[in-house]
């Protein structure tokens, strides 16, 4: 018998006769035999050690073989090992009960050798290409989690460079509006101790009205107009007495006032006082400028976290009802970082998509994958187009680049493990192949390629509804 026919067996049996008989005629054969007396001694036998197959007898004291059976297929860790049973029960009703209750087969007393041989061999296959089967499944599960984590490592250098960003930008304005604040409240005692009349009250409210208007939405000017006017208003507030006009004077270009917005207000406050307005509107509209600065950097920080949440689903159960425009959306904003100016992203969504049952922590990863490598196809400079549609009762999702294209002779090796067209170290060959078995095999759908120079796109179908059999996988 070849050695990947041989294995460990247990022998179980309340005959001391049969159990030496049966363990002698093992051991010739090759294979390494233990011993179980009873019931209850086999059961813990095979928790606390590894056996290949059970030869079971079911007459016993105690805990009969119909019981250790029962037992053993009940616990996830002893369901599969094979268990042939050998009994004196020679009925056909015996017989169909223990393999109803999962033996592999049952073999009357006295028993053939021959006969046992051959189903023992049989078994031990079986239990081969089971253990083999739990191993590549392992080992998927292994491979899957790696690529994971060495995508959600590409993300997080980009990630922390998109909250840093924004982050650093609300605190500098935080920094600058503690010192606006101060001056601005210096100011308005000043103001206040003018004895402007309610007129002039009333032209200050408005005036601080407008100011927070235009901060929010600043004027659309050109960069050398707003220099060019700039440049006119320093000139004019110099000439009426106001202190480093240079200052003030970019403030009000961007708040799009001109000098004859100015010299309207001299109509109003007296020539003395002009200056001190002047002032207290340039640092009120920067104060409102700076609220708007923070308030925009936080809101990006938070549209960040939000996408993160939602990327990776980390409170929620796996299976969910998956909007998949939410999870392309959260990906791109992941990868901004990586989608530079010159990469344009067209989003052309089916509007009223329906919602699908996915793994939507899974699919994500599908759509990084996916987005990830169009953005390297492209070179830093091209267009990626991120299409969906409805077909039947299926999703369709295609990401598709105007790069160079892949090669005609390898477009059928895309799926393939370790197979990658990138330079050595810059990819593991494992994107594509890890998203074929999340689409393929965990939601029942399809991924496709179709490739030429100037057009790449993948395919993507989804059913509305997972199967059966992949819920079963859960």
């Amino acid at each position: 018998m070849a050695n990947e026919q041989l294995g460990h067996v247990l022998v179980v049996d309340d005959n001391l006769v049969n159990r030496l008989t049966l363990a002698r005629s093992l051991e010739q054969q090759g294979h390494s035999v233990s011993l179980a007396e009873n019931g209850q001694q086999a059961l813990d036998m095979v928790r606390a050690m590894s056996f290949d197959v059970v030869l079971l007898d079911i007459l016993m004291p105690e805990i009969d073989g119909f019981e250790v059976l029962t037992r053993m297929k009940a616990d996830q860790d002893l369901r599969d090992i094979p268990v042939i049973v050998i009994s004196a029960l020679d009925d056909i009703e015996s017989a169909v009960r223990c393999i109803e209750m999962g033996a592999e087969d049952y073999l009357p007393k006295p028993f053939d050798p021959v006969l046992l041989r051959a189903r023992l061999r049989a078994s031990l296959q079986k239990k081969r290409l089971r253990d083999l089967e739990v191993a590549y499944l392992r080992q998927e599960v292994m491979l899957r989690q790696n690529e994971k984590l060495a995508t959600l490592g590409k993300l997080s250098a980009g990630l922390a460079h998109e909250l840093n960003n924004p982050a650093a930008a609300a605190e500098r304005s935080a920094d600058q509006l503690r010192t606006t604040v101060a001056q601005l409240q210096e100011t308005q005692l000043r103001l206040g101790a003018l004895g402007l009349s309610g007129a002039q009250h009333e032209t200050l409210t408005q005036l601080d009205r407008t100011a927070q208007q235009r901060a929010a939405h600043p004027a659309d000017i050109g960069s050398i107009t707003q220099s060019d006017r700039a440049d006119k208003l320093e000139r004019w507030l110099e000439e009426q007495g106001v202190a480093e006009a240079w200052e003030h004077a970019p403030t009000f270009a961007d708040m799009g006032y001109e000098i004859g917005d100015l010299v309207a207000l001299q109509q109003i406050f007296f020539t003395q006082h002009l200056p001190i307005v002047i002032v207290w509107l340039s640092q009120t509209y920067t104060v409102y400028s700076l609220l708007e600065e923070i308030a925009q950097e936080t809101g990006r920080m938070t549209e960040l976290v939000k996408a993160l949440k939602t990327y990776t689903y980390l409170d929620r159960a796996p299976i969910q009802s998956v909007d998949v425009h939410e999870g392309l959306d959260s990906t791109l904003v992941m990868l901004r970082s990586k989608l530079k100016d010159r990469i344009t992203v067209r989003r052309e969504y089916t509007p009223n998509l329906p919602r699908i049952e996915a793994y939507a922590s899974e699919l994500n990863q599908v759509w990084t994958n996916l987005i990830d490598n169009a953005t390297d196809a492209v070179e830093g400079k091209g267009e990626i187009i991120v299409r969906t549609r409805q077909e039947g009762e299926c999703v369709v999702v295609d990401v598709e680049d105007n790069g160079p294209g892949i090669p005609e002779l390898v477009q059928a090796q895309v799926f393939d493990p370790f197979f990658t067209t990138k330079p050595p170290g810059e990819g593991s060959g494992l994107g594509l192949n890890i998203s074929h078995n999340i689409i393929v095999q965990k939601h029942g759908g399809t991924i496709a390629l179709t490739s030429q120079p100037g057009k790449t796109r993948f395919e993507v179908r989804l059913p509305l509804k997972l199967a059966t059999e992949e819920r079963a996988l859960d």
